[in-house]
């Protein structure tokens, strides 16, 4: 895999199931755009995986 294709894919993975997330705005409400993002990164599933893509994208530039 190369890097275009992380990207791609990052772009896919975030237009498909971030834009517009529910749990997202309320976690915004609730928490704050912080407690938003933090909920994504550390309990979402979509979150895990756009990890997983950064973390190749890591692999890639090294």
């Amino acid at each position: 895999m190369d890097k275009l294709m992380v990207m791609q894919e990052i772009n896919d993975v975030l237009d498909t199931y971030c834009e517009g997330c529910f749990i997202k705005t309320q976690q915004a409400k609730e928490f704050g755009k912080t407690g938003a993002h933090q909920f994504c990164i550390s309990t979402c599933t979509i979150g895990e995986q756009l990890k997983f893509l950064g973390n190749e994208m890591n692999k890639l530039t090294k």
